[in-house]
């Protein structure tokens, strides 16, 4: 294929510290690219570069005539007031399009990613529906390539799985950055990943994220070879070298040289080896011997008038790996809380052991003084802190975390959001635990923070109580997963691919029940009525009705694409309009559907 994007050669620094340097490769037509590596080592600003948003130091990027590029941030800050058309017709401005094919094409992109009403503020969005926003800002524009920086972030599991389903069915390329490794393995045909272990700065394997770590280790492993052998090499120069004064008189000047370059080789390659760029974590257990931690019985709590969970039962004994799956606002964080015992249930009953020592990481790290230190977040009293009855001082606890030294006097609020999260982690790992619980202590973090995070957790002779969208981490680290529905239902699984398997069963289709936009419109209560025969049938018949129209949407689409329309305004309006009424259509299909099903369920 062709390539429409070429880096060569690209050097890139902030002050004195280089992020990445002589870094070349290409993308071409329809690639999908993941982008990947740990916290500080230039992904973002990488990313930036082939947006034409930063310049390289040296280097430079050439592109395809004529290439389009979109850009989706990792935040988007839009005004408060702003309508949803307002948002997507702002990035069209210099594209010399008239107004009918501006509002077609933002109509098109917002209906897309979920939107019915576009006359709602952008102000009255979630984080997830911002994000969803934001990729309809850029599909708006009709792009060659596609530029995602964490686009994953605020997204719900069920948000995750729609986004993977959109990015595959794209017809443009796309590079994607991402710590999430089910979303990578699902919608990247390509990694590279960015880190100073590697010789060249960065390795590129062709393939899916599995076969990425393959790679990796093959590549690690052939690199902790090459460290032995070069240094058996020195060892036998470093040797000769070191007889006696009359011997040193004959050696070769050229030898003594090529033991420099020896020794110079093999500090490089033992410099490489000891870039882990991963924390250092282990829990540590209170080393119970009680048999059942905690016992729940029939709870139930619901708020704002909302059940969000009903007669759940629960018993947590040491070694139990539970994993809570939901979509925002189905109760998951509600649910730890009153686990936690920070919150009451409004029936049922929870007993929990004796003394029983809870650990809670929080996902708005409300725990975190901004305002101090980063030495005194770590360390609250004194120089040192006591971990496994050892002190330690608070440079060293630092350094198993990350930080530098010129760190420790900074304040918490000027540390990004993957480094407050490590502090989090470094206090928990202080505090002796009989339960760890955990809501969604992956954000931010990097995928070697998260492998290093996955086996402490695995390891944990506790009970641990785990919420997160990283599918990766929900199925190493739980035995058992439990789902909640959002309707006060729940449901237990014994791992991921079987709840998935759930949801892809034809009588629970997830496509028109991912996370509904937010309603503006007052709508009226009716009675529910049991299905006549001509609904049932009607019911029969719609998976192929769905199928049809949305095989029509995908259809007209491709017609967009022919150059003799694209060329001709009069009839790319026609044809936009035509997509938009279909995909109205198709919406319609769904909504029919739900209400369908879930009067027959009631029935």
């Amino acid at each position: 294929m062709a390539v429409i994007l070429s880096c060569q050669s690209l050097f890139k620094s902030y002050s004195a510290r280089p992020l990445f340097k002589n870094i070349s490769f290409s993308l071409e037509e329809n690639e999908k690219l993941g982008l990947i590596g740990p916290n500080g080592s230039g992904k973002s600003t990488l990313l930036k570069i082939m947006a034409g948003l930063v310049q390289p130091d040296e280097g430079n990027i050439t592109t395809r005539k004529f290439l389009k590029v979109a850009y989706l941030a990792q935040e988007n800050i839009y005004p408060e007031n702003a309508d949803l058309l307002e948002v997507v017709s702002d990035g069209l401005k210099d594209e010399g399009l008239n107004e009918a094919e501006i509002k077609a094409r933002c109509s098109i992109a917002l209906s897309k990613v979920g939107f019915e009403n576009f006359e709602m503020k952008a102000g009255s969005l979630s984080g997830g529906w911002r994000k969803r926003l934001a990729l309809a800002e850029a599909l708006a524009k009709g792009p060659d390539l596609l530029l995602l920086d964490e686009p994953t972030n605020h997204l719900d599991l069920a948000g995750v799985l729609w986004l993977e389903k959109l990015l595959l069915s794209s017809p443009f390329a796309y590079a994607v950055i991402s710590h999430d490794r089910g979303f990578l393995q699902n919608v990247a045909g390509r990694i590279i990943e960015l880190n100073k272990t590697y010789a060249e700065g960065f390795l590129s394997v062709n393939g899916s994220y599995s076969d990425f770590l393959v790679a990796r280790k093959e590549y690690l492993t052939a690199q902790a070879h090459e460290e032995q052998a070069l240094s058996s090499q020195v060892r036998r120069e470093i040797a000769w070298l070191s007889r006696g004064a009359r011997a040193r008189q004959t050696k070769s000047r050229e030898r003594i040289r090529e033991a420099g370059k020896l020794i110079e080789s093999l500090e490089e390659v033992r410099f490489r080896n000891s870039q882990t760029g991963s924390i250092d974590v282990d829990f540590t257990g209170s080393n119970r011997q009680t048999k059942e931690l905690l016992v729940c019985k029939k709870i139930s709590k619901s708020l704002g008038g909302k059940t969000l969970f009903k007669d759940l039962d629960l018993i947590l004994t040491p070694k139990a790996k539970l994993g809570v799956l939901g979509k925002n606002g189905s109760g998951k964080t509600t649910l730890l809380k009153l686990l936690s015992g920070s919150l009451e249930a409004d029936s049922g009953t929870l007993k929990k052991a004796d003394n029983l020592k809870v650990v809670f990481f929080d996902q708005n790290r409300q725990q975190l003084d901004r305002n101090i230190s980063l030495k005194e977040a770590l360390c609250p009293s004194g120089d040192s802190v006591v971990y496994r009855d050892r002190s330690m001082h608070v440079a060293s606890w630092s350094r198993r975390f990350l930080f530098r030294p010129d760190q420790l006097n900074m304040p918490v609020s000027y540390l990004s959001g993957g480094e407050q999260a490590r502090i989090l982690i470094a206090r928990l790992m202080l505090m002796p635990a009989d339960i760890l619980i955990l809501d969604e202590p992956t954000n931010d973090l990097d995928i070697p923070s998260l492998e290093v995070l996955e086996e402490s957790l695995e390891d944990f002779p506790g009970a641990v109580i785990l919420v997160s969208h990283d599918r990766f981490m929900l199925d190493s680290v739980s035995n058992q997963l439990l789902s909640l529905d959002g309707q006060g239902n729940v449901e237990f699984f014994a791992d991921y691919s079987q709840w998935e398997d759930a949801q892809n069963k034809p009588t629970a289709k997830q496509e028109p029940k991912i996370e509904k936009a937010p309603e503006t419109k007052t709508t009226k209560t009716v009675e529910r009525k049991s299905l006549s025969t001509a609904e049932k049938k009607e019911l029969q018949n719609m998976e192929s009705k769905i199928e049809t129209a949305e095989n029509h949407v995908l259809e007209i689409q491709r017609r967009l694409e022919d150059p003799t329309i694209a060329s001709n305004h009069v009839k790319l309006n026609e044809c936009m309009k035509e997509v938009e009424e279909a995909q109205k259509q198709v919406n319609k299909l769904y909504a029919r559907w739900e209400d369908l099903e879930s009067r027959q369920n009631q029935s």
